[in-house]
């Protein structure tokens, strides 16, 4: 599915310029293949954070396909079956593996830190759903500012790109931001025992574009 959003007339102007501060040249495995992938770090982005850009392919297409990973070591190192992003993060490897950006951006949690992730696991096997959870802890449903992912992409000489989610808040900050998001492209569905409430809440609570039919128990 591909969705178009508009572009505000003065977007961006809040957002500085960051620089890039090194890139190296790392092989990664994707999609069964070894690929070479530059990692890019950068100086100057506005919440002080380490993300990384992994650019892939000789030279990027003129409006990349570009996902936004945030950080997920339960699921992106462990495997663990309570989320979707481990599975996400690698369709996105393999998608983007001729000519993508992938920005990792160190959120972990939707932006509570690693700790209070585990915190709201706990409410979680209590009844609560992940954003009830996040809110019991007194956090919002979403922590996450995507303005350092605008200051990346600038630094990578892309100012418009084809955005590889399911969430519109992604694309709307993006926007915001200065970036033209020219379309939205759906990531897969990763269904399994242990995370269909988890993916049944982002639908609910905010509005990821998939259809509750597919995560509907049998």
């Amino acid at each position: 599915m591909a969705t178009a959003f508009p572009v505000d007339e003065n977007p961006g102007s809040d957002v500085p310029r960051c620089e890039i501060r090194a890139e190296v040249p790392v092989p990664i495995e994707a999609g069964g293949r070894t690929l070479t992938a530059r990692m890019v770090t950068f100086s100057g982005l506005v919440d002080g954070r380490e993300h990384l850009a992994l650019v892939f392919g000789e030279e990027l297409a003129p409006v990349p396909l570009v996902r936004l990973h945030s950080e997920c070591l339960t699921g992106d190192v462990f495997g663990s079956g309570r989320c979707d992003c481990g599975p996400q993060l690698r369709e996105a490897t393999d998608r983007l593996a001729d000519g993508g950006v992938l920005l990792y951006l160190r959120q972990e949690g939707r932006g509570i830190g690693l700790y209070n992730k585990l915190d709201a696991y706990v409410l979680q096997d209590q009844g609560l759903d992940t954003f009830e959870a996040n809110r019991r802890l007194s956090f919002a449903d979403d922590e996450r500012d995507y303005r350092a992912a605008a200051q990346m992409l600038r630094a990578l000489g892309v100012d418009g790109i084809r955005l590889l989610t399911n969430n519109p808040d992604k694309a709307a900050q993006l926007t915001a931001s200065g970036i033209e998001v020219h379309d939205s492209v759906s990531t897969g569905v990763f269904l399994g025992a242990g995370n269909r409430r988890y993916i049944e809440a982002k639908v609910l609570h905010a509005g990821h574009r998939i259809a509750l039919t597919e995560v509907a128990p049998a």
